[in-house]
């Protein structure tokens, strides 16, 4: 067992579902059950992963929106599990200067912004800071639900 599922796995406390480790092709996939739990694990995931691959320039930004993606999904996406996938610059990655992630859940629908968020609101602001801080971002239909991604710019 490699390091990276065995600190996956200390994360959820035994409860990865699976994880799958492409370093050589920029490529790292994970699945979370759905669990408030997950949230925690799949962004240290991804913070630990893009240290490796020495982009740190995009891993606080990243660690924010994988954040409120893990979340919407463990709380609509229907029970299911959790996918984590990121592509990183190089080959089999996002593309030169790019990161992408996605977040693929079991819910067929399409994230919707919220009409209007009021400041003492807790939630509602996911889709916001999507669109702050992602290159480009959007939602693809899957067979078991949607896969929403984003694109982050590798500054230099």
């Amino acid at each position: 067992m490699s390091s990276i599922v065995r600190r996956a796995v200390g994360l959820l406390r035994g409860e990865v579902v699976e994880v799958l480790d492409a370093r050589e092709t920029h490529r790292a996939d994970w699945t979370f059950p759905s669990s408030p739990r997950a949230v925690p694990a799949a962004r240290s995931a991804v913070v630990e992963r893009l240290e490796e691959w020495g982009l740190e320039g995009v891993r606080d930004t990243a660690a924010l929106l994988v954040t409120e993606l893990i979340t919407n999904s463990v709380r609509h996406g229907r029970g299911g599990p959790v996918d984590l996938a990121i592509l990183g610059p190089g080959p089999g990655g996002g593309g030169q200067g790019t990161v992408r992630i996605e977040v693929r859940d079991e819910d067929p629908l399409p994230p919707r912004p919220r009409e209007e968020v009021r400041p003492e609101d807790e939630s509602g602001r996911g889709l916001l800071l999507l669109t702050s801080f992602a290159r480009a971002w959007g939602v693809h239909p899957g067979p078991r639900g949607k896969t929403v991604w984003f694109e982050l710019a590798v500054p230099g």
